[in-house]
């Protein structure tokens, strides 16, 4: 029997929501399954919809899998699902360029895996719903469809509780105290999120992370009036968010009570919800659970619960050019292909440390481009490590697998952040095609002033010549790290054996037509938005002596806004990050321009920077 099929209409004008120059196939992010180009476009004034059973191909997640047809007789989607229809859309939405023109194509398309998402800590750093929203519909754009609501947390709660409205009383909030989501507000984002195919998981964490819960009710999650509170406020939560799953977190804490979670769970499942729990944490056995979401390296999916990877996804760690290569290269959770053990990934913001406003939150956690580095992963499946082989650094050569797909994939990123609305801010510059000479690992014996042999290239009359005669490595990419945050256990830097005491040379050149200003974006610490890391000392560029010299001249540093004396949690970054402040003019010479960087390496760990990044970024637009 042929599967029966519903026809609908759409107004086209209505379907196409990002108009883009230029566009066509090619440019399309993530990348379709399959793709036929034709010749020409289509200019139409309504898209046929046809709900089918069945679309031949699609070998998973078929809920969201759709089929276009472009043809000279117009637009056709056929989809399963008002999701796959959604997802359809997405995509010509991108095809479509200013005009409102199609190119001609057949796209058979489907995600890999299930789940795509991205959470924002609004615990630690109320964000308005205004951005909440922004940051949901720029994204949904891509497919993401998650998105992983942190509501509570040490410092405040921020979910509007009838039963217990102390809890978002201004005195039990150690930051932006009184800023809080209403339960109005909470029915206005899930509609949101709805009409976008956005999942919203609501996570309210238990029994760790809970001190504000402790000051507004005067007691703990783990006592007898702290379960019974808590039992009042899921039931009021189950009420409230129209959501399948909610979210209990359940991590970094000691377990006193071993009734209370296995109890919650109980719960939350007799309202008809699913529970989504933090792993490590509470020890489940198939059937006990409805997903974990892996936050540390030491997560492992468990055959029967599904899994979200999320171990090395936390962006508040984040660079803005290494580790968007370890996120857009890794596989989801050493999988190539989701299952149903393993659900997806999403991509984590943590605001432990404080930022001076929203914006910054986007800008410095590099959010949009690592967002959709993810998301765009797990949509295609595949990838060619898990952080571990290449890591951060992109393969030199430059037919790599990983270092042609990156290419082809930045190519398509770059596009789509230009024509993703100004409310979406970024910093990222191509540098799939940057090459640098990397020098030997010079042992510094603790002396980080000391000069090697690359620096002799500075009193050169041919310094450039001097430089290429030295022996040195290759590394391509914008940023570099010899050393990740988290070491080479964990993710891999271009050393596989970096020691302390060390230091290291980096240089390139640049060329220009003509005699110009360009902007630079320089650092050799990224501070991750989760320490108490001081700002370097006036004049220098880092605690560690490290130096550039542009075509021979040393370029000064910034006059640093934050405080290089002790700091806190609540002390806001300043211009510390080079994404957090305007990037630096330099003169470029017509023809060939030189950069030598020094970088110097004492301990990993020092009482300035507790995680001391061995790295570099070096961005130019020119």
């Amino acid at each position: 029997m042929k599967p029966v099929a519903r026809f609908l209409l759409i107004s086209f004008l209505l379907l196409i929501t990002i108009p883009s120059a230029n566009a066509g196939v090619e440019d399309l992010l993530p990348r379709p399954k399959q793709v036929e180009a034709g010749r020409g476009t289509v200019h139409p004034r309504h898209v046929r919809v046809r709900y089918v059973k069945k679309i031949p191909g699609v070998e998973r997640n078929a809920d969201e899998a759709y089929r276009i047809h472009v043809t000279r007789l117009g637009i056709r989607i056929d989809a399963i699902t008002d999701h796959g229809v959604w997802n359809a859309r997405q995509t010509l939405a991108q095809l479509a360029d200013e005009n409102g023109d199609i190119p001609r194509c057949t796209i058979t398309d489907w995600p890999s895996f299930r789940i795509r998402g991205f959470m924002q800590d609004v615990g630690r750093r109320y964000i308005s719903l205004d951005e909440l929203k922004r940051e949901i519909d720029n994204l949904s754009r891509f497919k993401v469809n998650v998105f992983h609501w942190h509501l509570t947390e040490n410092q405040a709660w921020r979910l509007e509780i009838r039963a217990f409205p102390q809890l978002t009383s201004p005195g039990s909030m150690i930051r932006q105290p009184g800023c809080f989501y209403t339960q109005d507000e909470v029915r206005e984002l899930v509609a949101f999120c709805r009409e976008r195919h956005v999942t919203l998981i609501p996570e309210i964490d238990i029994p760790g992370h809970s001190a504000a819960f402790e000051r507004a009710m005067g007691f703990g999650m783990q006592t007898p009036e702290g379960k019974a509170a808590l039992k009042t406020i899921f039931e009021e939560v189950c009420a409230l968010f129209d959501v399948p799953y909610i979210h209990i977190g359940s991590d970094e804490v000691r377990f006193t009570d071993q009734e209370l979670v296995p109890g919650i769970v109980a719960l939350i499942r007799s309202k008809g919800k699913k529970v989504v729990s933090w792993n490590p944490g509470w020890n489940y056995r198939p059937g006990e659970i409805d997903m974990t979401q892996l936050w540390s390296y030491r997560g492992k999916a468990q055959p029967g619960i599904p899994a979200i990877d999320c171990r090395l996804h936390y962006i508040n760690h984040f660079d803005t050019y290494g580790d968007i290569v370890a996120l857009y290269t890794s596989t989801i959770c050493g999988e190539k292909e989701g299952s149903e053990d393993i659900a997806g990934s999403i991509v984590a913001v943590w605001n432990d440390r404080d930022l001076p406003d929203e914006r910054q939150i986007v800008v410095q956690n590099n959010f949009y481009p690592s967002a959709v580095a993810l998301a765009s992963r797990a949509w295609q499946g595949g990838g060619y490590q898990y952080f571990d082989d290449f890591g951060t650094c992109l393969p030199v050569d430059p037919m790599h697998p990983a270092t042609r797909d990156f290419a082809d994939f930045e190519r398509r990123l770059v596009h789509a952040l230009e024509r993703l609305p100004e409310n979406a801010p970024h910093v990222y510059i191509p540098q799939a095609d940057v090459l640098w000479q990397i020098s030997d690992s010079y042992s510094n014996e603790g002396d980080l002033g000391r000069a090697f042999k690359p620096e002799e290239a500075l009193a050169q009359e041919d310094p450039w010549t001097y430089l290429c005669s030295l022996q040195a490595g290759q590394a391509r990419g914008n940023g570099v790290y010899f050393r990740h945050v988290w070491g080479p256990g964990t993710v891999a830097g271009y050393f596989k054996d970096p020691q302390p005491y060390r230091t290291v040379y980096a240089w390139r050149r640049i060329w220009s037509d003509r005699r110009r200003l360009a902007r630079l974006r320089f650092e050799t610490q990224n501070y991750s938005r989760s320490e108490r890391d001081q700002a370097p000392p006036q004049g220098e560029w880092d605690w560690r002596g490290s130096r550039i010299w542009f075509n021979g001249v040393a370029l000064i540093p910034p006059v640093w806004v934050g405080d290089s004396g002790t700091v806190g949690w609540e002390t806001p970054f300043g211009n510390e990050n080079c994404s957090g402040r305007y990037p630096m003019n330099v003169q470029l010479d017509e023809g060939w321009n030189w950069v030598l960087l020094k970088l110097p390496v004492g301990e990993f760990t020092t009482p300035e920077v507790r995680l001391v990044k061995w790295m570099f970024t070096f961005a130019i637009e020119i």
